[in-house]
């Protein structure tokens, strides 16, 4: 009945007592109930290539698109139309691992075009290509100080970074016997008393901070990255990729290492995912940095080439004596931000961020006007995204009332604070449509 499905009923038995559990349904007891699907699949009889094209056309038709204002890490960015035109060839699309330098030169090439990019963007040495998304690099990088650091295995993280990410290396600290704490913030920053007292204990491998933070707050790391030093600790940074282009870098801070997810490089939101994490680090730590590596050199003919390089190939097939397990993920994202950072250009990524800040600047002024809300924060400098503290209204009021007129309004933290996010996506008109909804909502 299932013929691609080679498992006997012994194999699955046998499988299951491995995992200590009595059936196949106990794999998905962390599954909430609710989430399971409890009838057949609604497939409907085969079709032509016309009614194929007809009943997808109308499932579109279903969707709205919203005008967004979510943020939380992931951005709303145009991407230009030649990007998926150009990674949609089959060259690009169905390329793999390129081991054999004589036959990927064109997939070797866009890698180190792409960690030429990165280091550019964040003014460290070098880069690795790439990592599965932002929150598992900010982990790999975890995991780097504790190597680098030998015999010391605690990493302090900020109480700002993303709770996502956080998790995520939690997670991983946990299942790597790290002992990872936490920084408190103050006001919407990371508290720089309790770093320097966390410090002196002198047991830190790492300090991992974000660049903006959670809240979109620009935080100020002068001299922190010399306090690490001094305490034979590296400065980690995780930063929104985009903003690096208009924000200090993280080389400019001083960092050893810098992580965070690409996707705000034109990568459409697209539920989640797939999306890209990058991760760059000085030349001292390159040998500890997980991931591939490709290189410039010459053949036998003094022609310009580009092959694997600085790693064995048991860093990605020899599990025990890998650095990481993360080895060949998401190279078509790779690609993909390649192309929109070379379509861009350094002014063009600057415009995108001016155009990002002055619309987020220009919204946070005006909703304040408007009595119903305020920045929570407002003595801090933020960049494209601000956190609202809400007097006159809920975040569910908001977020249903903006919804009704097509716009999603934020990403709601608390029932009365809003995280409202700008990018060039959207436009003066749409930032005083939801200006004007929150006028008529504390006015009704």
């Amino acid at each position: 009945m299932h013929r691609y499905l080679p498992h006997t009923e012994q194999d699955i038995a046998q499988m299951l007592e491995a995992c200590q559990a009595k059936s196949l349904d106990d794999l998905y007891s962390d599954v909430p109930e609710q989430l399971k699907l409890k009838r057949p699949y609604q497939l409907p009889a085969e079709m032509s290539e016309k009614e194929v094209r007809d009943f997808f056309a109308a499932m579109r038709a279903k969707c709205t698109q919203l005008v967004c204002f979510g943020g939380a890490g992931y951005y709303d960015h145009y991407a230009p139309a030649v990007i998926n035109a150009l990674i949609s060839r089959s060259e690009f699309l169905t390329a793999y691992t390129p081991y054999q330098p004589e036959i990927s030169q064109g997939t070797l090439q866009y890698i180190f075009e792409y960690q030429s990019m990165m280091t550019s963007l964040t003014g460290l040495d070098v880069s690795n290509a790439s990592m599965y998304d932002g929150a598992t690099a900010t982990a790999e990088a975890m995991l780097m100080c504790v190597a680098a650091a030998r015999k010391k295995n605690r990493v302090l993280i900020s109480a700002t970074m993303n709770p996502a990410v956080a998790d995520v290396v939690r997670t991983y600290a946990r299942y790597h016997g790290v002992a990872l704490e936490v920084i408190p913030e103050k006001n919407g920053v990371t508290s720089r008393a309790e770093f320097e007292e966390m410090m002196q204990a002198g047991d830190v491998a790492g300090v991992i901070v974000p660049a903006p933070n959670f809240f979109g707050i620009v935080e100020d790391y002068t001299g922190w990255a010399d306090l690490c030093h001094k305490y034979k600790a590296l400065f980690v940074m995780n930063c929104q990729a985009s903003a690096l282009a208009a924000i200090k870098t993280p080389g400019e801070w001083g960092a050893d290492i810098a992580v965070g997810d690409a996707q705000s490089l034109g990568m459409p939101l697209n539920y989640g995912g797939p999306y890209l994490g990058y991760m760059c680090c000085t030349n001292a730590l390159i040998r500890k940095m997980p991931g591939r590596i490709v290189g410039a050199t010459k053949d036998k003919d003094g022609k310009r080439v580009f092959v694997l390089t600085l790693q064995a190939r048991e860093q990605h097939i020899r599990r025990e004596k890998a650095t990481s397990n993360i080895c060949s993920n998401q190279g078509l994202m790779a690609l993909y931000v390649t192309i929109y950072m070379s379509l861009m250009g350094p002014e063009g990524l600057k415009q995108v961020n001016e155009l990002s800040a002055d619309g987020a600047h220009y919204m946070a002024h005006h909703l304040t006007e408007t009595g119903a809300m305020h920045l929570l924060h407002p003595h801090e400098p933020y960049h494209n995204e601000f956190l609202m503290k809400l007097e006159k209204v809920t975040a569910d009021q908001v977020l249903a009332a903006t919804l009704a007129e097509g716009i999603f309004g934020g990403v709601k933290l608390a029932d009365d604070l809003l995280l409202i996010a700008v990018t060039e996506m959207q436009s003066k008109a749409d930032i005083d449509r939801y200006i004007d909804i929150i006028r008529k909502l504390t006015t009704e």
